[in-house]
């Protein structure tokens, strides 16, 4: 294995940690902790706080998943016609949960932001609600994307 694999690989897989990782935390601890804790104002208010703070970290994330994969995909097997097909399954569903953060920050995310700054509390929960639905999408996929990249490369296997 070259030396720009095993600097792409760790890369790769620790940007997805951090992302989907950030996403179990948030939606599988945090959530239920601030519905049983908080009033619906100071809610809003710490998830307005807490993707303020998370968000540029998956952002930095897609950067260095984006670049670790193409480098690992045309710098060292030479494009996608040689790729096995859970790479290509990785791939594609990788991109879905980049397309679906993406209608996150720029929809209702900035939604939250414009109702907690009004203190418009219908509106920011049902941004906040809108965020919730899509979390779960790309935590379901994200978890998937895992299973697929790690247990593809033995479905090919003899057992």
């Amino acid at each position: 294995m070259s030396f720009g694999m095993n600097f792409a690989i760790p890369l790769h897989v620790l940007s997805v940690v951090v992302w989907v990782g950030g996403m179990f935390f948030a939606h599988m601890i945090l959530r239920p902790t601030a519905v049983d804790t908080l009033e619906p104002p100071l809610r809003l208010r710490l998830w307005a706080g807490v993707f303020g703070r998370f968000f540029p970290w998956v952002w930095i994330s897609i950067l260095l998943i984006l670049a670790s994969g193409f480098w690992m995909i045309f710098g060292v097997y030479g494009g996608m016609g040689g790729l096995a097909l859970h790479v290509h399954l990785m791939f594609g569903m990788g991109l879905t949960m980049m397309l679906v953060f993406c209608y996150i920050y720029f929809v209702p995310y900035v939604a939250l932001r414009k109702a907690v700054a009004a203190e418009d509390w219908p509106a920011g929960g049902q941004a906040l609600a809108g965020i919730r639905r899509l979390v779960t999408f790309n935590l379901v996929l994200g978890i998937l994307t895992v299973i697929v990249s790690t247990g593809g490369v033995y479905w090919s296997l003899p057992m």
